[in-house]
Order: C-alpha cells, then sequence, then structure tokens
C-alpha cells in the first residue's frame, strides 16, 4: 500500500501551515493553488499604498516548501471535488486534470463581499489578491497624475477624493495610508495640484471604526484618523456608485452623492466559490457568507476525510484572520497525523491572541486579552508581529528595510505603476480567462462584438 495522500487546495496562511506541519509525516502531500505564491494578505495595502512590493509579501510557494520533501506543488485552478471518488478535479492555462486524494484540506480563502451589488466591483476593486493591489496602487497614483494634468477645478477635486468602503482594520489601514501618501510623500511633487488638498473618506455601516476591537479603541481609531485628515463617515451605507461618484445613505435616509473617482472597498467577504462545489456534493451546510460549517473536528459532517479550514471555515468563535486559518491549518493536520497513528484528538479549540490594526505611521491600536493599548507601543507590536508571520528571511529582512525608508523619511520606494496592472482585471473579465489558454498556445484571437467576448 502506498503513502497516504493529501491533497491541500490553497497556499494561504491555513494551507502552507497544514504543509509544514507535516514535515516529518510519512504522507504524500499535493498542494494545489491558482497561485505561485504565498500571500500575506495583511500588508497588501502597503503594496497599493508604495511601501511595499509584491515579493516582500508574497514569497514563492516552491521556494518556501523546496526543503520539504514530501511536498509536490501544482498551480492550477481547482474547478470541482468529486468525494464518492475522492478526486480533486483542476486545470491550468491548457488541460484538465484529476489528483486522488485520502484526505482533503481545502482551504481556498474567501474574496470581495459586495452584498449583492456585484456591478461595483468594476469601479471599486477589493483588495484580496496582489492584482487587486497593484491594480489600487495604479488607480490611486493615476488619480494624482490626472489631476495634474486637469485644469478644470471641480474635475481635479473628483479625482482627488478617495472613498475606502469598509472601516475594518482594512480599511482603516487603507485611509490612514492615502491620507499619508497626500500629505506627506507627494507633497512639493507636483506644480499644477497641491496633494495635500486631497480628500480621504472613509464610510462604514457600523457606529465605530474598528467595530471589534470595542467602542473605546475604535473611538481612539476615529479620533487619530480625524487628526490625520481622514473625513469618517460612520452609520453610513453605500447605495450605488459608478465611475465619477458614490452615493451614501445615513441612518435617517438622507442620501449624499460625493464625486470620486477613486474608490476601495474594504467591506465583507464572501467564502470562495469551491464552497458551493463542496455543499453540492456533499450537502454541507453554509452560512450567509457562503462560508462551509464544519463540526469540531474542522471537518465536513459525515466525511472525515475532509476538512475545511482559514477563512473558508464556518465555526462559532473563530474570526476570519491570519491566527485563525493558521490554527486551523495546524490543527487538520494534527488530527490527519493522529488518525494514521491509530488515535483521536480532542476537538478544535482557538486560542485567541489579539487583534491588531495600524492608523498611521508610529500609530496604531491593539487588543490582547484584557490588555488594550494605543500609539507608538501598539504600532512596535504590530511591526513585530506582522515580521514574525512574514514568511522567508529574505522577505523579512526587505520587509524591514522599506519599512525604515518609508517611516524615517516619508518615501515610498515602491511606486511603480503600469498601465496593464490598471487595466488588467477588467480586461480578462471581459475577454474571459480561457483568452490566456489560447495565447499560450499561439491561437489567433478575436472580439466578438456581439457577445463581447473573445473567439
Amino acid at each position: 500500500m502506498g503513502k497516504h495522500r493529501v491533497v491541500i487546495i490553497g497556499s494561504g496562511f491555513a494551507g502552507l501551515f497544514a504543509a509544514k506541519a507535516l514535515t516529518n509525516e510519512d504522507v504524500a502531500i499535493t498542494l494545489i493553488d491558482r497561485t505561485s505564491h504565498h500571500l500575506f494578505q495583511p500588508l497588501l495595502y502597503q503594496v497599493a499604498t508604495g511601501i511595499l512590493s509584491p515579493g516582500q509579501i508574497a514569497p514563492s510557494t516552491r521556494e518556501i516548501l523546496h526543503k520539504q520533501k514530501n511536498v509536490r506543488v501544482l498551480l492550477g485552478l481547482v474547478e470541482d471535488i468529486d468525494p464518492k471518488n475522492k478526486q480533486v478535479i483542476w486545470r491550468n492555462h491548457t488541460n484538465r486534470y484529476s489528483t486522488d486524494y485520502d484526505s482533503l484540506i481545502v482551504a481556498t480563502g474567501a474574496g470581495q463581499s459586495y452584498f449583492g451589488n456585484d456591478q461595483f466591483a468594476r469601479f471599486a476593486p477589493g483588495m484580496k489578491s496582489i492584482d487587486d493591489a497593484l491594480e489600487l496602487r495604479a488607480r490611486i497614483f493615476g488619480a494624482f497624475e490626472r489631476a495634474e494634468l486637469e485644469e478644470d477645478s471641480k474635475a481635479q477635486q473628483r479625482l482627488l477624493t478617495f472613498v475606502v468602503v469598509g472601516a475594518g482594520a482594512t480599511g482603516v489601514e487603507m485611509a490612514g495610508q492615502i491620507r499619508e501618501l497626500a500629505s506627506r510623500t507627494l507633497k512639493g511633487e507636483f506644480r499644477n495640484v497641491n496633494p495635500e488638498d486631497a480628500r480621504v473618506i472613509l464610510v462604514d455601516g457600523a457606529s465605530t471604526p474598528l467595530p471589534a476591537f470595542g467602542e473605546k479603541l475604535g473611538g481612539r481609531t476615529r479620533h487619530e484618523l480625524e487628526k490625520l485628515g481622514v473625513e469618517v463617515r460612520m452609520n453610513q451605507l453605500v447605495t450605488d456608485l459608478d465611475a465619477d461618484s458614490v452615493t451614501l445613505q445615513d441612518k435617517d435616509k438622507n442620501i449624499e452623492v460625493i464625486p470620486c473617482v477613486c474608490k476601495v472597498w474594504a467591506a465583507g467577504v464572501q467564502g470562495s466559490a469551491l464552497g458551493k462545489k463542496l455543499a453540492a456534493a456533499t450537502g454541507v451546510e453554509l452560512d450567509r457568507a457562503g462560508r462551509v460549517k464544519v463540526d469540531e473536528h474542522l471537518q465536513i459532517p459525515g466525511y472525515r476525510d475532509i476538512f475545511v479550514v482559514g477563512d473558508l471555515m464556518a465555526r462559532e468563535g473563530v474570526p476570519g484572520v491570519a491566527q485563525g486559518a493558521i490554527q486551523s491549518g495546524r490543527y487538520v493536520a494534527r488530527v490527519i497525523s493522529a488518525r494514521l497513528a491509530g488515535r483521536e484528538v480532542s476537538p478544535f479549540e482557538y486560542w485567541d491572541k489579539g487583534s491588531m490594526a495600524t492608523i498611521a505611521k508610529f500609530s496604531a491600536v491593539a487588543s490582547i486579552g484584557k490588555f488594550k493599548f494605543h500609539g507608538f507601543p501598539a504600532w512596535l507590536a504590530w511591526c513585530f508581529l506582522h515580521l514574525l508571520y512574514i514568511a522567508g528571511f529574505k522577505a523579512r529582512v526587505g520587509t524591514l528595510l522599506h519599512w525604515l525608508i518609508s517611516f524615517l523619511s516619508n518615501a515610498r520606494s515602491a511606486r511603480t505603476t503600469t498601465n496593464q496592472q490598471l487595466v488588467g482585471r477588467l480586461a480578462l473579465e471581459r475577454f474571459g480567462t480561457g483568452a490566456s489558454g489560447k495565447l499560450l498556445r499561439g491561437e489567433n484571437l478575436h472580439l466578438d462584438e456581439d457577445t463581447d467576448t473573445v473567439k
């Protein structure tokens, strides 16, 4: 009989830490992911605002795991799961494959949720991938460049208005960095416009920023953001947006239309599409966000060989943060190891190590158990913790050097943007992902104007 076959779908925190936890086990691991890198998602906003380059937060998965001889890494998109035959169905640009498993770990994470308004995505990208961050970088810096060329003052104001939707950690960090970028980094670089005149607006339906941190730290966060120059709009919902504006509605049903070109969507998450495939194949229940409801061993009820971890997992008391993904990934690795040894392990218990969020340079908030603190001490703790979890020594050193440049001089060394970054996502949506496979095979393409797709 051959080695126990473990298939891991996804190379985020959950998938990567599950694979590493099985290093010393006599198993054959196949890790399949649609990207070639492990993404440190909490720092995406720093890629979007020019502090870090993608390589600092997205090292190659193969490089990370190259010394772990029981792992094979495959680049491909998983399309379906066949629990009856214990197979994962996946494809790359040109071919379709099936991979057998004895134990399956599904760690495909979550994407952005627009709460039923998916048309908003065209004008307000989320921030879940390197592509998202690079597109936002092009949109943010491009807005200043376009404003420099504009002679009409109203058009300039519209270009220099930035709206961030969602006042969780990502939204707060993004709003703070755009404000610092405008006020400090770009100061004196333009002649026709003053970047300091930019408006940065943070919008959320909650009553305070960072609601998960409590009212005290939420209030402190709002105070620091407003002192920085961010307009904080709480108890307001986005009811519409297009290329040139955002429409807000407050709790009294008052409507306000804000002229704005650059929007960032940082509100809500939606389980990956594979969650629906699992539900169809196994009958497992999904929560309202499309995440898979797992049992106390993080497996699909009735399927001891299928585990769901990370942001795709719905388990009471486990938040959708990096620690939840790391701990769940390590746990299912222990379950598999124990069962191979003829043992069982106790149910999963999440250890809440606290939450942190930066507001601006030298300013952050932290909630760790009963301890809640803010300011420079919280910022130092945030820096240390994030450096600790970045994968690879080179990435840690590179990140530290970029931080020193940014924090000591206000300069940002990763400001390069391209037109491809700006339009790539929309082009793929217009032409369809099948176009890339045809190009790789050397086939000719043409655009069908009636269906707006590539043939």
